[in-house]
């Protein structure tokens, strides 16, 4: 279950219920400036993880919640347009798939693999606009450049907050 935006307290609490999530972790759903954690609950691990997204030029992060238990992988979203699980998604919806049928630890681990894989994309961006800002200052150097390498500098501490913190988050997963 994907639940998209978390503007209805109720669908977050329903689904808490009927689950038997942790009051805390539900909180934790809702606060959505976590950092990227792995806590362990009776019965299900509650994953917490941040995807980017590069929206007008700039690197903006959603916070993405999972709760895995045994039969079940619950992912709650803050609702910005678009994100890296599409391809997830698609490869539920083929009858065929090993993905479909397999377990709900082989799920979550091919999302947070998705997660973790569309931050690629956004580094190489960042590394060719360097490189391009490098060529521009030897060329005519401007300060132009000089806004333009700050705001890469502030998407890359962006990155950083996001990525410094899963790497000792899903250790314990694997």
């Amino acid at each position: 279950i994907n639940v998209d935006g978390l503007g209805d307290a109720q669908v977050v609490a329903e689904l808490g219920r009927i689950y038997g999530l942790h009051r805390l972790a539900l909180e934790d759903v809702v606060n959505v400036h976590q950092r990227a954690k792995v806590d362990l609950y009776d019965g299900y691990y509650f994953v917490v993880l941040r995807m980017l997204h590069q929206m007008e030029g700039r690197i903006e992060t959603e916070q993405i919640s999972i709760f895995l238990g045994d039969h079940f992988v619950l992912t709650f979203q803050e609702g910005i347009p678009g994100d890296c699980l599409e391809p997830v998604r698609e490869r539920i919806r083929k009858e065929s798939t090993r993905l479909r049928g397999g377990s709900s630890d082989f799920l979550a681990y091919h999302l947070i693999d998705a997660v973790i894989d569309s931050y690629f994309p956004v580094l190489e961006r960042m590394g060719e606009q360097l490189e391009d800002l490098e060529n521009e200052v030897l060329l005519r150097p401007e300060r132009s450049i000089v806004r333009r390498i700050h705001d890469i500098k502030r998407d890359l501490l962006i990155i950083r907050r996001a990525v410094w913190p899963l790497r000792e988050a899903i250790n314990p997963l694997f």
